[in-house]
């Protein structure tokens, strides 16, 4: 039985880290899975809630917002700013919002009973920079991450777990050539450095600019689907 339809439910809070979240709607009784799903800069957690569409009715889809707020309905996991140079960010941001995440989402697998081999983090732009930060990171923290229009940090160099950590660890790259905000390149590094760490992953180039596209959806989806069912 798959979802045919979602929804984010309220606004919930982990008081004790400062993020906020909802659950996409409606909620499994008994989750299985659990999919992490994180915005990109200037957004919401709203606007990844299209995402959670068709996939199966036993997954918990969680949207988090991020920690810092840029305006009404706007916010981010760090400041960024682009330059001749390329993009250039708050280091320190960066880094702690990728410890908060890590501790949050070991605080929801127990909290829902799912384990880490059955839980997915992904995003788009620089929400999928996150879930790639916390995935190579942390990596038994997740089954695997999803990369959506984003890039791998140079600056997560320091931080990344041993290539025996990420054995068991599985990435989705998507990316449109013709990004214009993170231009394919970035997809093209990612690949290399997940190859050279020895990650499993798919890397998927689309005919798109800077966004998530209804075939990127469908392939992130499938992906998904190759991921080991829960027993």
């Amino acid at each position: 039985m798959n979802t045919t339809s979602a929804r984010p439910g309220e606004l919930l809070s982990d008081p004790q880290l400062g993020l906020s979240y909802r659950l996409v709607q409606p909620v499994p009784a008994k989750p299985r899975r659990c999919v992490i799903l994180l915005h990109g800069v200037g957004s919401n957690e709203v606007h990844m809630a299209s995402l959670a569409t068709r996939m199966p009715a036993d997954t918990l889809v969680v949207l988090a917002r991020g920690l810092l707020t840029l305006g009404p309905g706007q916010y981010a996991w760090f400041r960024v700013a682009f330059g001749a140079n390329g993009p250039s960010i708050n280091k320190e941001e960066a880094e702690h919002s990728r410890q908060t995440l890590i501790q949050w989402l070991q605080k929801l697998q127990h909290h829902y009973g799912v384990s880490a081999d059955h839980t997915v983090i992904a995003g788009f732009s620089q929400g999928g920079i996150m879930s790639a930060s916390v995935g190579l990171s942390a990596p038994e923290s997740v089954a695997g991450f999803g990369l959506l229009s984003g890039r791998i940090l140079p600056e997560l160099e320091p931080h990344l777990a041993s290539p025996q950590r990420l054995a068991r660890l599985k990435a989705f790259v998507g990316h449109g050539e013709q990004d214009a905000v993170l231009p394919v390149a970035w997809a093209h590094r990612s690949d290399a450095l997940l190859s050279r760490l020895g990650v499993a992953h798919e890397l998927h180039l689309y005919a798109m600019d800077h966004g998530i596209s209804a075939e990127i959806h469908a392939d992130f989806l499938t992906w998904l689907g190759t991921l080991s069912a829960p027993a």
